[in-house]
C-alpha cells in the first residue's frame, strides 16, 4: 500500500511540474514585454520551374510567292507570326528584306506527298492558290488543289483555315466556269472540315502593286478609281447577270489583313465574307 501510495504521490507531483512548465511556456509566448522578439518562421523556398513560353503561332501560306500571297506573307510578319510559304516554284523572286524571314517550301498540291511536311508545326493556312485556263485545268487548280489542301489541315490538327476564293460575276461565272466550280468544290469542302474555324473571302479586282522580280507594276492606278466610283453605283449591282460586274474592287493590304485577322483570331466569325465585309474588316477597331 505504501508502494502505491508513493506512486500516486510522485505521478500527482509530475503532473504538478508539467502544468507549471507548461503555463510558463504559455507566459513567455503571451508575454508583452517589447523586448521579446519572435523569431520569424523559416519558410523554404519553391523549387523554380522552367514554364515553357507560349506557342507562336506559325501561319501557312499557300501560294505565297503570288501577288495575293506575298501580301499575305508581309502583313503576317508584320504582326510578328512565324511565316512559311508554300508553292510549286519555291522561293519567292522577290528581293525586298522581308522575303529573307519567310521559309519558303516546293511543292505541288496535287502531289501531296511532296509537301506534307510543310504542315508541321502549323497552326493556320491562308490559301491564296488559284489560276486560269481551260475549265478541266482551272478546276484542279482552283477545286482539286484546294481540297487537297484543306484534308491535309484538318488531318494534321490546323485550327483555321482561309481560303481566298472570288466573288460572284454574274455573266463571266458562265464564260468561266471551270474557275467557279473549283472555287465553289473548296468552299464546300472547306465548310465541312473546318466548320468553326473556316473562312471564305470573296473579293472582286484585287488591286495593288504586284512585283515581278526588281519589277513593281502599281495596279492601284486603274483599282483605286473604280473603287470610289463604284461605291456609289448601288443600284447597278442589282441587275442580274450584269450586276455582279459592279462590285467594287478592293485593296491587296485590306484582303491581306483581313485574311491575317480571320486565320490568326480564335473570334473571328467563320463563313463567307464578301466584299462589303472585306472592306469592313479591313478598318482598324473592327468588329
Amino acid at each position: 500500500m505504501r508502494t502505491v501510495a508513493s506512486r500516486l504521490i510522485l505521478s500527482k507531483s509530475w503532473i504538478s511540474r508539467h502544468h507549471t512548465m507548461a503555463a510558463t511556456r504559455n507566459r513567455r509566448h503571451l508575454s508583452t514585454d517589447s523586448t521579446k522578439v519572435d523569431e520569424p518562421s523559416k519558410v523554404e523556398e519553391a523549387e523554380t520551374v522552367n514554364v515553357p513560353p507560349p506557342p507562336t503561332e506559325k501561319l501557312l501560306v499557300l501560294g505565297g510567292n503570288g501577288f495575293v500571297g506575298s501580301h499575305v506573307c508581309r502583313e503576317a510578319l508584320d504582326r510578328g507570326l512565324s511565316v512559311a510559304s508554300l508553292s510549286r516554284s519555291g522561293r519567292s523572286s522577290i528581293h525586298d528584306s522581308w522575303a529573307n524571314k519567310v521559309t519558303w517550301h516546293q511543292g505541288n498540291l496535287l502531289l501531296p506527298d511532296s509537301w506534307r511536311e510543310a504542315l508541321s508545326g502549323v497552326t493556320s493556312v491562308i490559301s491564296c492558290v488559284g489560276g486560269f485556263g481551260s475549265n478541266s485545268y482551272m478546276y484542279k487548280i482552283n477545286g482539286t488543289a484546294n481540297i487537297n489542301a484543306i484534308r491535309a489541315a484538318a488531318e494534321q490538327g490546323v485550327k483555321r483555315f482561309v481560303y481566298i476564293s472570288a466573288a460572284d460575276f454574274g455573266l463571266v461565272n458562265y464564260l468561266l466556269q471551270g474557275y467557279y466550280e473549283g472555287k465553289r468544290a473548296a468552299e464546300t469542302e472547306l465548310l465541312t472540315k473546318f466548320p468553326y474555324g473556316g473562312v471564305i473571302l470573296r473579293p472582286g479586282f484585287i488591286y495593288g502593286t504586284r512585283s515581278v522580280g526588281s519589277v513593281k507594276i502599281p495596279l492601284g492606278v486603274i483599282g483605286s478609281p473604280m473603287e470610289m466610283v463604284l461605291k456609289h453605283a448601288k443600284p447597278l449591282t442589282q441587275l442580274p447577270l450584269v450586276g455582279p460586274l459592279f462590285n467594287p474592287p478592293v485593296s491587296v493590304s485590306a484582303v491581306s489583313k483581313v485574311a491575317v485577322r480571320a486565320a490568326t483570331d480564335p473570334v473571328f466569325p467563320p463563313g463567307i465574307i464578301d466584299v462589303q465585309g472585306i472592306q469592313r474588316y479591313s478598318q482598324p477597331n473592327s468588329k
